[in-house]
């Protein structure tokens, strides 16, 4: 059920959603949504030069793109393939990080902070709205960056 979105260059400059409305728009009509929890992908096909050192999160127009999108599905991780990566893909398009050699990818902590509870506040009522049961995703998306959310903190936004 996987759903494999391919971004080409020239929709990436011209800020074109229109792949991921495609792929998205049968799924909300016919109320299914739910059963595409953690199955979607990209595909970045973005044309630059060979020699281009740059991680495909340190391209301006790619993560423009990428803010673009989450001001328009800002519920978007709830879909997005967590397993194959796509998840810390997606945060590095939208928060501030470097890259380490031996580490990987290190974000910046308030920004990274700041961007967690944004998508679990957001998340926790786009998922009630759905009737989709929410505490125990948005735990283990928050522990996926390190922060662990207790019941208390779920009593207090719901």
């Amino acid at each position: 059920m996987t759903i494999k979105l391919v971004l080409e260059t020239q929709a990436l400059h011209d800020l074109n959603l229109s792949v991921v409305k495609e792929a998205l728009s049968p799924l909300l009509q016919d109320n299914k949504i739910a059963d595409y929890e953690q199955q979607l992908q990209f595909a970045i096909d973005y044309q630059r030069e060979a020699d281009d050192p740059r991680e495909l999160s340190e391209i301006p127009e790619i993560r423009l793109w990428f803010v673009r999108l989450d001001s328009v599905y800002p519920w978007l991780p709830f879909l997005l393939d967590w397993k194959a990566g796509e998840l810390a893909r997606y945060v590095a398009m939208l928060v501030p990080h470097q890259f380490n050699r031996s580490e990987g990818i290190i974000f910046n902590p308030e920004a990274l902070e700041l961007f967690v509870m944004n998508k679990i506040f957001v998340l926790s009522d786009w998922l009630q709205q759905q009737n989709i049961p929410a505490r125990s995703r948005l735990k283990s998306m928050a522990q996926l960056f390190g922060y662990e959310l207790d019941d208390a903190f779920f009593e207090m936004i719901s």
